[in-house]
């Protein structure tokens, strides 16, 4: 399956053999000594390091259930008549096809596949970039992609990438891509990241958006045995990134999918806006403009021997 996919999670590899994850991930970990796959956090991929990067069709069918649910709640985030980048990956063009129904939007893209799911949204004014076809992921890149973004200021970025940690931030395996994303977050005053569990903890080779710039981000509930991709959100809450956990229910006058602080806890500060426009305003970026994430960590300020306790109160919410 990692062969013909370069990807595959270890819930459909579970489902597809009909056993547990657990028995799935044992057998994975054999297969990695054995210089067979790579593991990565809620799946495997094709050995590869840093360099590699799996195409469209491949990442296509990696979490998709998950990135559905992220550009679900990402999606309402987006007010009527703003203007707004949305980059090149498989869950950007999830978010896409949500954003169609939202009247007088402006989206700015370097992505085609985000573009061909605006397409026919008569409310939506779409503004491609230049620049070179990248054919592995259907995205415009190079010098002419980053100069049609010179001058641009909009209120809020949507990325996705390869990899996501609490040290280097968000990462991809492609230097063109890199460049082409780094620019689309010059344009923005806030930049929300959309990642699923299984980037949490992964880094690869170029660096895109810093934590320190990083505003938000959506993501899925991580499985109660992955705790690499809990540390990493508590590690990504702790640099002040706002965390929201798509199918996570809300409680009484909270916001849906956003993970509430524990009782007796200090709420997380609101996050500035990103790098040097912190404290500065900008289009969209104020108070009272745009729907508001609660700030939150996933697992709060407990130590590390409460985290399996916190996660499993997350899904009983």
């Amino acid at each position: 399956m990692v062969r013909a996919n370069g990807a595959v999670s270890l819930r459909e590899l579970a489902r597809v053999v009909q056993t547990s994850e657990v028995t799935v991930r044992r057998d994975v970990r054999a297969l990695e000594a054995e210089g067979l796959l790579d593991r990565r956090h809620g799946g495997a991929v094709l050995p590869g390091g840093f360099t590699r990067e799996s195409g469209f069709p491949q990442k296509s069918h990696l979490a998709s259930a998950e990135k559905t649910a992220i550009a679900d709640l990402a999606a309402g985030l987006v007010e009527e008549g703003e203007a707004i980048v949305v980059g090149a990956g498989t869950t950007t063009q999830e978010l896409a096809r949500r954003l169609a129904r939202v009247p007088g939007l402006t989206v700015v893209t370097n992505s085609l596949l985000v573009a061909q799911a605006l397409a026919h949204a008569n409310r939506v004014e779409v503004v491609m970039t230049g620049g070179t076809l990248r054919g592995s992921n259907y995205a415009l890149v190079g010098s002419g992609a980053e100069q049609s973004l010179q001058g641009l200021r909009v209120s809020r970025a949507f990325l996705s990438g390869s990899g996501l940690t609490a040290e280097r931030g968000l990462s991809t395996s492609n230097m063109l891509s890199a460049s082409v994303d780094r620019a689309l977050v010059q344009a923005a005053a806030e930049v929300v990241v959309l990642a699923d569990h299984t980037k949490l903890g992964t880094d690869t080779m170029f660096q895109t958006v810093p934590t320190d710039v990083i505003t938000r981000l959506v993501t899925d509930e991580p499985p109660a045995h992955d705790d690499r991709a809990a540390t990493e959100l508590q590690a990504l809450a702790d640099q002040g990134v706002q965390i929201a956990v798509a199918g996570a229910s809300a409680g009484p006058g909270q916001t849906p999918g956003v993970d509430s602080v524990p009782a007796g806890r200090q709420a997380r500060r609101d996050v500035p806006l990103p790098g040097q426009r912190r404290g500065h305003g900008g289009h969209g970026a104020g108070p009272g403009t745009g729907p508001q994430l609660r700030s939150a960590s996933v697992l709060g300020e407990q130590p590390a021997g409460e985290r399996a306790a916190r996660v499993a109160d997350l899904r009983r919410r």
